[in-house]
């Protein structure tokens, strides 16, 4: 192996990470670099320097399968594991089903939750341990979850995982890329990005391979253009006196063409197979004598074309693999592949294979089975895709049914509700809409439309649902979807009487997912009327009974579980809940579903209200700026409340990512509203009323209780702009969301609404020149849980004792939000308080020149053209202190009017 050039200082950082590890810091590395750049050398080279520190060594690969083979890498891993690590292994069956030739037992427990808890006992077992997966670019969905359920649970472990991808693979939309944002805004992750070595590095490392002439050396230099794999090409086409191939493709099989016409076949087989193939199963495909094959490969592996890995080989680089497959006859592929669908036994794998032959029917009864066995993993997203294709050749394939084991109904209804666990409501929904409406079709109808805010819609499905079903579990969940589908519709009072029946319907029948769904409807309904102390004792009674059978309805239980505590200021018992829902989503593949992402950003905005703003960071830093779809999206437009909250640079860009989803109406309602919150912190609301009024304008239900802070935010631009212009307007919209809420009834706020409502009542005050001390103490007070918007508050609490002569209360006030600000590191509030302070001498003052600090304020402000009555609203002082302050500026100018005192400041630079 060609000694290791140029990379020494990113092979530090990566030594530095697994010591760190060693020493009881798990650490996570992304290594990322163009292909044939040195990836795969840099990590070999770190697998021994970790073995050297006593570090057993986990090694996976992803393949190029798309997402069909769930958790390939750590399946390939522990195939290849060390024997003490496979040993540990064999005391884990879970992690067993994941290898070829063993069955998988269908039982729900084999989710998500129980393979990554046997992992990571697995991981504490054989500490201290190196888990490199390499490829990431070709990595499937469970995969990446994978990934980041360890980069964010390995925490005192003696653990490192190391992962490897391709950068010029990943395009804009590539699945991968918004994993990577979030895992490398980590503080636990390293990012380590490999650029093509400078020309002496090359010049160097060409030389480690053998003898070459200097006009050889220059000219290998110049084309390898700095990447080391094509360098070795290069240089080995050269050792074969071939000429040097003018394209890659070119010059990777001309390394193919020296073989013995056996070695090509063996390693056209091989690239059939991917990046890395069994020894039985390359020889039976390619049909040669044991011994014949057995030279062939010896050929191939003397050539550096194929290395030995484990039980079989891998191909020495990805792009040598694809320019193999690329080059075969079209028959020749089919032939191939039908030959490998032959012999293997695991669905995904087999369905990739079917569908590269062309056998149609055997690619659709393994896609269905596929799908079928990532549902059992917990994989819902790989789940939906399998079905899908199935789905795809059913019109081409005979029996069709028969093949797939269940109607093509049954398939196509699996496939939308695994599209609703991924995440993807809305191909849920079209997909649903697109099949007979039996009961079960419209109650899952009605559910994921409610889900998306199509009220109407959801109503005439569920209603559908009610008078088909066919039996009383059937009508159980009808009835509690259809109770929930009219919540906050005008026919919101027939809502108790439905979810009841409902719940003793369930009940009766034993459907326990109905029932958990009746009683969390009549929750949120009891809330509305009655508080939030009477709706909790019904969450409680849907959280404690045991799970419903239905996992998307227990997160939807966690979450307003969680929801209630957040919203009474119970802020310890809210995180202990969502803590739990949140574990339960990537246990079961559910993280992207609407729960799995409410409770996530539920957490988020725990840690931000209680204070707790560096975990807060940490959990936003998950959220990923660069979106490509609506959960991800909506989960990023929470990450605004830090960000904005302290000053970040990465705000305008997260805005813009988000600017594409202003269509749906809470994504539009997050960012415009917080946008709105920046543009003022910069100086500048008249945008931010702009905003304001977009999020207004984004809320569907009017009388939304969100729109009592958006109004407030409202009315502090037009306080900043010096206008009542729409104030009342913005404060009756507060006012009719507190009190007359969505269906027109005295709204029951929680102890957050009520203090938004108090703050918007003192910011219309505000606008109208009357600030009011003894409204903004109440309003600082009722923020008492929410420590940002206490000090927000304390802050304006301090400008009213200020306009009301009361300056030891301003202190007092002022230092409170200051200290608040400072332990937050809410960097624009804590610049405002400044200001505050500077302009109302809050903190002591110093001198500069013939003038005092205070003289110079003044001054600056007489230069302006202000009168003594507008400085001393300003400055907070009375008018007569400003007209002795005058009268002191003039004399020690030695001038006798305010133009000349002006002008002679001007001059001596006292003023800019």
């Amino acid at each position: 192996m060609p000694s290791l050039v140029g990379r020494a200082t990113e092979l530090d950082r990566l030594v530095r990470v697994v010591e760190a590890a060693a020493s009881g810091t798990a650490g996570v590395a992304l290594v990322g670099g163009d292909a044939g750049i040195g990836k795969t050398r840099l990590a070999t080279e770190l697998i021994t320097e970790a073995r050297a520190r006593g570090f057993h060594a986990l090694v996976g690969q992803c393949a190029e399968l798309g997402d069909t083979l769930p958790y390939l890498p750590l399946a390939d891993a522990l195939r290849g594991a060390e024997p003490a690590v496979a040993t540990a292994a064999a005391a884990h069956p879970l992690l067993g089903q994941l290898l070829p030739g063993t069955e998988t037992v269908p039982q729900a427990g084999l989710t998500q939750q129980r393979l990554f808890g046997s992992l990571l006992a697995l991981l504490n077992e054989i500490q201290p341990v190196l888990f490199v997966i390499e490829d990431l670019h070709w990595a499937d969905r469970s995969t990446r979850d994978l990934l980041v359920f360890l980069s964010r649970m390995v925490q005192t472990e003696r653990v490192c995982v190391v992962g490897t991808y391709r950068t010029d693979d990943l395009h804009r939309r590539h699945p991968l890329r918004p994993v990577l944002a979030e895992l490398k805004r980590l503080p636990a992750v390293t990012t380590v990005e490999l650029g093509p070595l400078a020309a002496d590095e090359m010049s160097a490392y060409v030389s480690t391979l053998g003898s070459v002439g200097a006009r050889d050396l220059d000219l290998i230099v110049a084309r390898a253009d700095g990447n080391p794999f094509y360098a070795e090409e290069l240089f080995a086409a050269l050792a074969e006196g071939e000429s040097l191939p003018d394209g890659l493709a070119s010059l990777l099989l001309s390394r193919v063409e020296v073989l013995s016409p056996a070695g090509q076949q063996v390693l056209r087989a091989a690239a059939v197979a991917g990046r890395r193939v069994e020894d039985e199963l390359l020889r039976e495909v390619s049909g040669l004598p044991v011994a014949e094959f057995e030279e062939a490969v010896r050929e191939i592996v003397s050539r550096g074309l194929l290395r030995v890995r484990g039980h079989g080989y891998a191909f020495r680089h990805a792009l040598l693999q694809e320019a193999v497959y690329g080059d075969l006859l079209p028959g020749e592929r089919t032939r191939l592949h039908a030959a490998f669908a032959r012999l293997l036994t695991s669905p995904a794998e087999l369905a990739h294979h079917h569908l590269a032959g062309h056998d149609l029917a055997g690619a659709l009864a393994a896609s269905a089975e596929a799908g079928r066995q990532a549902e059992r993993l917990g994989a819902p997203a790989e789940a939906h895709r399998h079905y899908d294709r199935a789905l795809g050749l059913w019109d081409r394939v005979p029996g069709a049914a028969g093949l797939a084991g269940e109607t093509r109904e049954t398939l196509a209804f699996r496939s939308a509700v695994a599209a609703a666990d991924s995440g993807d409501n809305q191909r849920a929904v079209t997909a649903l809409r697109a099949l007979p409406q039996t009961s079960e079709v419209s109650e899952r109808l009605a559910y994921y439309l409610a889900e998306l805010g199509d009220k109407p819609a959801a109503v005439v499905a569920a209603e559908h649902a009610v008078e088909t079903a066919p039996g009383q579990v059937a009508l159980a969940r009808a009835l509690a979807t259809l109770a929930r589908a009219l919540m906050w519709t005008p026919r919101h009072a027939e809502v108790e009487e439905l979810g009841r029946r409902a719940l003793d319907t369930a009940r009766a029948a034993g459907a326990k997912d109905a029932e958990t769904s009746a009683q969390l409807t009549l929750a949120l309904h009891t809330e509305v009327h009655h508080g939030l102390a009477k709706a909790h004792d019904l969450v409680r009674l849907a959280t404690t009974g045991g799970h419903s059978g239905d996992l998307a309805m227990d997160l939807r239980a966690h979450f307003h579980h969680a929801r209630i505590h957040y919203d009474q200021g119970l802020m310890a018992d809210a995180a202990v809940v969502a803590d739990a829902g949140i574990r339960l989503a990537y246990e079961t593949g559910l993280n992207w579903s609407t729960y799995g992402t409410e409770l996530r950003f539920l957490r988020f905005l725990i840690h931000y209200a209680s204070g707790d703003w560096d975990e807060a960071e940490k959990v936003a830093s998950g959220f990923g700026a660069r979106v490509g779809t609506t959960p991800e999206a909506t989960l990023s437009s929470f990450a605004l409340f830090i960000e904005v909250g302290r000053g970040s640079p990465t705000v305008e860009s997260r805005l813009e990512w988000l600017s594409p989803f202003s269509h749906d109406p809470f994504i539009a309602y997050m960012y415009r509203g917080l946008a709105a919150e920046h543009a003022l912190w910069q100086g500048d609301p008249a945008a931010a009323l702009d905003h304001v009024h977009a999020a207004l304008d984004a809320l569907l239900l009017p009388g939304d209780a969100a729109a009592i802070r958006i109004s407030a935010t409202g009315l502090w631009a037009l306080a900043d702009l010096g206008t009542t212009d729409g104030a009342d307007d913005l404060f009756a919209t507060a006012r009719h969301a507190a009190e007359s809420g969505v269906i027109g009834e005295r709204a029951q706020l929680g102890p957050e609404g009520q203090a938004w409502a108090l703050r918007a009542e003192a910011e219309w005050h505000r606008v109208h020149g009357r600030p009011d001390p003894e409204l903004w103490h109440q309003v600082a007070e009722a923020f008492a849980f929410f420590p940002y918007e206490e000090a927000r508050a304390r802050w304006r609490l301090a400008e009213a004792h200020l306009a009301a002569g009361d300056r030891d209360a301003a202190h007092t006030a002022w230092a409170r939000a200051d200290t608040i600000a400072t332990r937050l590191r809410a960097e624009p509030l804590r610049r405002a308080l400044t200001e505050l302070a500077r302009r109302a001498r809050l903190t002591s003052g110093t001198t500069d020149g013939p003038l005092t600090a205070r003289e110079r304020e003044v001054l600056a402000l007489v230069a302006e053209g202000h009168t003594n009555k507008e400085i001393a609203a300003r400055l907070y002082i009375a008018q007569k202190t400003v007209s002795v302050h005058v009268s002191n500026i003039l004399a020690k100018l030695g001038v006798s009017t305010r133009t000349q005192a002006a002008a002679t400041a001007r001059r001596h630079g006292l003023i800019p």
